[in-house]
């Protein structure tokens, strides 16, 4: 019995500092972020949760800056990879060379590759070809790299940071559904508004610098993982996120805006994703149990990159945001 007071104690613990250090995060990626507050919580509740986390946007909107300031703040090794299209799927895992031993001998040695980090900023992930795209894959799934028949485990907190410009843009290689279905979320960050590019743009000419200061390190970032699992979610809740995922998909029973509009829906990754990312939104907020407005608020960025929509929407000029805001009209929510 003490033991399971000791872990309750522990447990609530670990909610009180994550909410009480929320503040003090938003601080200090204030000191070199301005604006995106949107964009910034989508992101740190992908890391909570310990989910992989892809953001869209135009070049020169600071999402490199973000991720490497999210980084630091969390005390986790950063490595950035740079996708372009001669690069190799060696140079994202590693390689294996010969090299010569004291002995006057040869052996094979494999050469750690940057992925071998806490924290990979995929760089422009989408201007590299899909062979290359797909060596992330194993690395996402599995936390590991499999070389010659052998698995070398990565570094844990692991989580892939992706950046990726608008599809419409020349010489971009769209990912494909399976590795896009690894991403928790889908985050988009958008054009400042006029005074939030003011700021940027003194703050960025200026000869003054502001340090970020670490809040916590690997194992806190663990241990919030542990966590955020084991907050409530009442089954209403978690059947709401399924039947939001499944209206997504055309079919039989499918609404007639998703049968017109779209080709490919949500799979059962989406649901997780919404039931994780609503832990971890509300132990953000300092509460030990999910509600439906976390699911809400976290409908967009979960199934954004896994509805994809059909010829027929572009035609008619529908986004995919616009049909996932249909999905929440049109699914019932839980009563509570």
């Amino acid at each position: 019995m003490a033991e399971v007071v000791d872990d309750y104690e522990n447990e609530r613990r670990i909610v009180e500092k994550v909410h009480e250090s929320r503040g003090r995060i938003e601080r200090e990626l204030a000191k070199v972020i301005v604006g995106q507050k949107e964009a910034t919580h989508q992101l740190l509740t992908s890391l909570f949760a310990g989910g992989h986390c892809l953001i869209t946007g135009a070049p020169g909107l600071a999402k490199t800056l973000l991720v490497r300031t999210i980084a630091q703040v969390f005390h986790l090794d950063f490595r950035r990879i740079q996708f372009t299209p001669d690069l190799m799927p060696a140079d994202i895992t590693g390689t294996e060379i010969l090299e010569e031993t004291g002995d006057g001998r040869r052996r094979m040695q494999f050469v750690k590759g940057p992925i071998f980090a806490n924290v990979i900023l995929a760089d422009e992930i989408n201007r590299t070809p899909p062979k290359t795209q797909a060596a992330l894959l194993e690395a996402m799934q599995e936390h590991q790299v499999t070389a010659a028949g052998t698995r070398y485990p990565l570094e844990e907190p692991f989580f892939v940071l992706a950046t990726q410009n608008p599809i419409e843009m020349e010489g971009t290689y769209p990912l494909p559904e399976a590795q896009l279905d690894r991403f928790l979320f889908n985050v988009v960050v958008d054009y400042l508004a006029e005074n939030d590019e003011v700021a940027v743009v003194q703050q960025t000419t200026s000869r003054q610098t502001e340090k970020v200061e670490p809040l916590f390190s690997g194992r806190d970032v663990l241990e919030f993982h542990e966590v955020v699992r084991k907050v409530p979610i009442a089954e209403d809740l978690v059947r709401y996120a399924v039947r939001l995922a499944a209206a997504s998909r055309p079919g039989p029973d499918a609404p007639s805006f998703v049968t017109d509009w779209v080709s490919w829906g949500a799979g059962l990754r989406a649901a997780q994703s919404l039931v994780l990312g609503a832990k971890a939104r509300a132990l953000l907020a300092g509460r030990f149990h999910a509600s439906v407005e976390d699911v809400r608020a976290l409908a967009h960025p979960t199934m954004r990159h896994r509805v994809l929509l059909g010829y027929r929407a572009e035609a008619d000029g529908v986004t995919v945001d616009s049909v996932i805001d249909r999905l929440l009209e049109h699914v019932k929510e839980p009563i509570t």
